[in-house]
């Protein structure tokens, strides 16, 4: 298979119980007010909440307040404290929103006068009912930050080569989550699954536009912690044709002290049977020792492509069986070895912008702000970990391994 397998960006989301408390604060209504029938008429009451407690107990969310209710009983008015207390099962859903679940409110006072009224007319049951249909419908919405690290994990590296262009791209195939952990907070690992792959040419992005963030799919598990996506670059053998080039002078190499009027022209890069194959012109005359000719032929070196420090080389280029029968037919020449150690030297391309942007790609790229959170990516390894050569260019992988973290709110340590 030409392209990576798939991979999973792992990111551990924190939704904190201060973020959480601020956004219950803003659903839940802090007045209400309401009638009951007591002895043939309408009664009104009205009340008004304290400041929300939130606790997390038994993989529910507890919230706890002070109500101060006032009741029109017969004669006069009463106002009596209630104790609220919700629990709730929190849960992210498809919609990338944190939802409450299976809520239960209970409404108490230890006031006599006002539990008299409800075992009449279920006066906590009513307050109760209103507060719990505000909970239903609550909703913590973490879909813009997740869209916005969805749009730049999908966006395309350029790899620009010479006057072709190529794309690496990390298409994301669906996005999963894991059980959610109460600890201080909501805990959850989510991962997006990407599909590692290298276009040549890079297509017309407005033609290829990624399709909107899939629904969000809960899983039994996820593998925590560090993660690791192999991102494919590329090169094309005219670049390294080019930077080859640049060890010539005029277009030629002069490598011989004995005879220095032969030299090596027109470098030539191919492929052949998951090899690189480098062709040279070797040229010049010889006139010494009674040998009076011409040299005018090509010679091959094979070898095969590796990553050393940044650069793109072929660190085992060595002649192939014939040149070297060539070399040796020559008796004037005694250079084979420096031609090899020449090529060595001289076939070399820089593909450290290329291994940077790898690296960006999970690190800087996923540092950002967006819709009141934080997303933060830490690169923490990148090895290049293959060099294959196809027939139209060299495919290089790089394996990234990274963090990936995200918070609501966005603390000032995230920013």
């Amino acid at each position: 298979m030409a392209d990576p397998e798939p991979a999973r960006i792992v990111v551990h989301l924190t939704v904190t119980a201060a973020g959480l408390r601020a956004a219950l604060e803003d659903a839940i209504p802090h007045t209400g007010e309401g009638t009951f029938p007591l002895l043939g008429s309408d009664r009104r009451y009205t009340w008004e909440r304290g400041a929300l407690e939130v606790e997390f107990a038994q993989g529910r969310v507890v919230l706890s307040t002070k109500v101060r209710a006032v009741v029109a009983l017969p004669l006069e008015k009463v106002e009596v404290p209630l104790d609220l207390r919700v629990e709730a099962e929190p849960i992210v859903n498809a919609a990338y929103a944190v939802k409450l679940q299976s809520v239960d409110v209970d409404v108490t006072s230890s006031d006599t006068r006002l539990f008299v009224a409800d075992k009449l007319t279920g006066v906590y049951g009513k307050i109760g009912d209103g507060i719990s249909g505000k909970l239903k419908a609550f909703g913590y919405d973490l879909r813009p930050l997740l869209e916005e690290a969805y749009a730049r994990v999908s966006r395309p590296i350029d790899l620009p080569m010479g006057e072709a262009s190529a794309c690496a791209r990390l298409k994301v195939l669906e996005v999963e989550a894991g059980p959610t952990v109460l600890a201080d907070g909501l805990e959850k690992d989510l991962a997006l699954v990407v599909a590692p792959s290298i276009t040549l040419p890079c297509p017309d992005l407005h033609e290829d536009a990624s399709p909107e963030l899939p629904p969000l799919s809960n899983v039994a598990a996820l593998t925590s912690g560090p993660f690791t996506v192999t991102v494919p670059i590329a090169a094309r053998y005219d670049e390294l044709t080019r930077a080859m080039s640049l060890a010539f002078t005029d277009g030629k190499l002069y490598f011989s002290a004995e005879y220095p009027q032969i030299y090596l022209e027109k470098p030539e890069i191919y492929e052949s049977q998951g090899a690189i194959v480098l062709k040279l012109h070797l040229a010049g005359p010889i006139h010494k020792l009674g040998i009076d000719t011409d040299l005018d032929g090509n010679l091959y070196l094979t070898g095969h492509p590796a990553v050393v420090d940044n650069e793109l080389r072929v660190p085992d280029l060595e002649p192939t069986i014939e040149t070297r029968g060539f070399l040796l037919s020559l008796k004037a020449m005694t250079d084979g070895d420096r031609i090899r150690d020449e090529s060595r030297a001289a076939l070399r391309l820089d593909i450290g912008a290329r291994l940077h942007d790898a690296r960006t790609k999970l690190g800087d790229e996923l540092t950002f702000g967006s819709g009141g959170g934080c997303f933060r990516g830490e690169v923490d390894r990148v090895e290049v970990t293959g060099v294959h050569a196809h027939a139209a260019y060299l495919r290089v992988y790089v394996a990234v391994t990274a963090r990936a973290r995200a918070s609501f709110p966005c603390a000032s340590s995230a920013q």
